[in-house]
């Protein structure tokens, strides 16, 4: 009798985690969930689509005791549970994120557990910047923009050599990485403890640069995260969506059956340990357009507003280059229109929605996680179309 696989999913109950878990016991895997079911996460507790197939232990990273009840007897660790988003702590980002996952890697060594493999959920917020090409000069790798030009409303990613605008092409794997804020910082401590123990150890690892995701079960009460979720809540309370720079800034919009499909393809698959992927649809989307696409298919008329605003470290663009993990057999099934759709029709089912962004933003804009870029106050201010 073959030994049936018992996978452990951390964030089990959240958006990417849970889709991992459908998957897992749908390829006839056990699954184990640990997550701590947080309240900005999962402001009404354990959501419903937590299946009873599935081993539920209510638990925090940051707890060891809780890593040693979630893995014994454990074959494949994914680890999707993060603090994440654009939210003003520094502590709790490298706390939740960096701690709790050394405290993984203890557990596994100092326990001796026969884990086979641990997948980490890493992010494209890792690159400093995406990649460029300069029309006259070519291919070159972004850095991170300047916050001086970001003030004076000057939000391109400017070629080295001669200073024009450049243009986002895809980002490969080999682009400098480090981060520019806490989130992406605390993301690159993830994928670099992984990556480095599973060497020291000989225990296969893998980590997964995801780009933006969404889809059904992202949470509609968390207002730091999830672009796409953000905007809904505010346009279905009558409120126009808040974009920040000059709306012409873009991001790779992954749907998430994709990306724990791809977390299932590097599990299965040896080529994939010891190695870093990309995880997106090779297309990007730019912000303004974005908001008013979700409110054309809500149907109102609201326009986004440009208060003339950016975050510091945030990139310009970043499309994600998929030939890596495209060797493994993975591409995405779903495209924006598509899964937009299905969201949607998600969103629709949830009953009343409140709206938790403009709270969050008060709190952002005093916390300097968000700044004013004063000389482009009055331009942004009319809307300037995408």
């Amino acid at each position: 009798m073959s030994h049936r696989t018992t996978a452990l999913v951390t964030g089990g109950a959240g958006l990417i985690g849970s889709h991992i878990v459908d998957q897992a016991l749908a390829a006839g895997w056990d699954v184990r969930i640990l997550d701590n079911l947080q309240r900005q996460t999962h402001r009404q507790g354990k959501p419903a689509w937590v299946p009873d197939a599935a081993k539920f232990v209510h638990g925090d990273v940051r707890n060891r005791r809780d890593w040693e009840r979630a893995l014994d007897g454990v074959d494949v660790v994914f680890h999707e549970a993060a603090y994440g988003g654009y939210m003003p702590e520094i502590a709790k980002f490298i706390d939740a994120n960096g701690v709790g996952t050394a405290l993984l890697l203890e557990t596994i060594r100092d326990r001796r557990l026969p884990v086979r493999k641990v997948v980490v959920a890493s992010s494209q917020a890792v690159y400093n910047e995406g990649a460029y090409a300069c029309p006259e000069h070519g291919p070159f790798y972004g850095t991170s923009r300047a916050i001086g030009r970001l003030e004076r409303g000057d939000y391109e990613v400017h070629c080295p050599v001669c200073d024009a605008v450049a243009a986002a092409v895809p980002t490969d794997e080999g682009a400098p990485t480090g981060g520019e804020n806490t989130y992406a910082i605390s993301k690159m401590i993830q994928e670099r403890l992984v990556l480095a123990w599973g060497k020291a150890t000989g225990v296969p690892a893998v980590a997964l640069r995801y780009s933006c995701t969404y889809g059904p079960r992202q949470s509609l009460f968390n207002p730091y995260t999830g672009v796409i979720a953000i905007f809904c809540t505010r346009l279905v309370n009558g409120l126009p969506p808040v974009v920040y720079e000059d709306g012409r800034q873009s991001r790779d919009l992954v749907y998430v059956e994709d990306v724990a499909r791809a977390n299932m393809v590097v599990a299965e698959d040896d080529r994939a340990n010891g190695r870093v992927y990309n995880v997106g649809t090779g297309q990007a989307a730019a912000i303004g357009d974005l908001a008013r696409l979700l409110a054309g298919r809500l149907g109102t008329p609201l326009e986004p507003e440009f208060p003339g605003e950016f975050r510091p470290g945030e990139m310009r663009a970043l499309i994600s280059d998929n030939r890596r993990i495209a060797e493994l057999g993975w591409a995405p099934r779903t495209g924006l229109d598509e899964g937009i759709g299905r969201y949607l029709d998600w969103v629709r089912e949830q009953g009343e929605i409140a709206e938790y962004f403009g709270a969050a933003e008060r709190i952002l804009r005093r916390r300097q996680v968000v700044r004013r870029a004063e000389a482009a106050k009055g331009m942004l201010a009319a809307g300037n179309r995408t």
